[in-house]
């Protein structure tokens, strides 16, 4: 197996249209990567760049220690040991489960016997056993994706490119496929290279997370570091439900400082570099990480507020808390901790659970 080393790479179409912006990333060897951000971020024009199917403006593809892509020196897909899973299956109708699955090894011109028998393997890996005979439109949504995977692992690649090919299939159905995905990269050790713009997806099923906006990475770490620890402003809001809460910084010293929000409420915090005394920030408060309490409740780091509007989600109640500085939150709790409109409450937070990004002068953000 082996991974893939990217460095400097850049895509342009027509003038000005930046799809991918000196773009570097390492993924490792054995292991499961998402590229992750919004439709027009660059993530599938990166996936075509690493399977080959175009040139790159600038930079560098390495797999292991081979050299598969630079300006003016492209491997072809064929030749670079990948295997590639699309959105809409690309299976062909007209050819049954195992015609299509054997087809990247008849290419080869693999012996028909040492075919049959890694057709064999493949499908029972996929769980697509006792299948063969049947054709795509007498299978489910989830079958005929399988069929595509198998077809692309059947061929024994290094690394797995993956394009949204969860998208087209119902909630449930994804939910399952995520599982059965997960295990199969863990089975057969191959790095797997995946694209989507679902971050659910994206922090059930990776190892590492590069999020992209607008051609450049913005971060690359762990669903947890992703999650956790974005590294701006941008990272936090598409990473799921954020507050973001305005504030300003009355003292800041060696890494830590003290915050003050909605002139109210004063708690000490870690400072990021470059933020200094008499700054306005930002703090993102995920809803899971506000504490809801009642009216005569004594809680650290509190505000009062108001409950404006409740939705009860099955596993979790959703508020929003108007609070007295006139900012809502958003707030989840557990369904069994009931609050009514118009009840009067207290929120807090943990201040391990912040993070905080500069604003401008004015209270703009940056």
């Amino acid at each position: 197996m082996a991974g893939v080393t990217i460095r400097g790479l850049s895509k342009t179409y027509g003038a000005d249209a930046a799809a991918v912006s000196n773009l570097s990333l390492d993924i490792r060897d054995n292991s499961f990567v998402t590229l992750l951000g919004p439709s027009g971020c660059g993530k599938t024009t990166t996936l075509r760049l690493i399977a080959g199917y175009m040139a790159p403006d600038s930079g560098t593809i390495h797999v292991g220690d081979r050299l598969v892509s630079a300006p003016g020196n492209v491997t072809l897909p064929e030749n670079r040991g990948m295997g590639m899973v699309f959105q809409n299956y690309a299976v062909w109708p007209h050819k049954t489960v195992f015609e299509n699955v054997v087809f990247g090894l008849r290419v080869r011109k693999t012996p028909t016997a040492e075919a049959r028998n890694l057709v064999t393997k493949t499908l029972e890996l996929v769980n697509l056993s006792g299948l063969e005979d049947r054709l795509p439109s007498q299978l489910s949504g989830g079958q005929q994706q399988r069929v595509a995977l198998a077809r692309s692992l059947v061929v024994e690649p290094e690394i797995l490119l993956l394009d949204e090919p969860l998208s087209n299939l119902d909630a449930k159905l994804r939910e399952h496929m995520r599982s059965e995905l997960k295990q199969l990269q863990r089975r057969t050790g191959i790095t797997f290279v995946y694209v989507t713009h679902d971050q659910a997806e994206a922090l059930a099923l990776s190892d590492q997370i590069a999020v992209m906006h607008a051609g450049r990475l913005q971060q690359f770490g762990t669903p947890v570091e992703i999650y956790r620890k974005p590294a701006n402003r941008l990272v936090a809001d598409f990473m799921g439900h954020v507050n973001f809460l305005p504030a300003r910084v009355l003292e800041a010293r060696a890494g830590r400082g003290t915050i003050e929000v909605a002139d109210a409420l004063r708690f000490e915090v870690e400072i990021p570099q470059g933020i200094n005394a008499g700054q306005y920030v930002e703090l993102a408060v995920r809803p899971e990480d506000v504490v809801l309490g009642g009216a005569g409740q004594t809680i650290a780091n509190a505000l009062s507020g108001e409950i404006a509007d409740c939705v009860f989600l099955g596993n979790l109640n959703e508020y929003s808390v108007k609070l007295i500085s006139t900012e809502t939150l958003r707030v989840q709790s557990h369904p069994n901790q009931q609050f009514k409109v118009g009840e009067r409450v207290t929120v807090s937070v943990d201040p391990a659970n912040i993070s905080i990004f500069a604003r401008a002068a004015n209270g703009a953000s940056d």
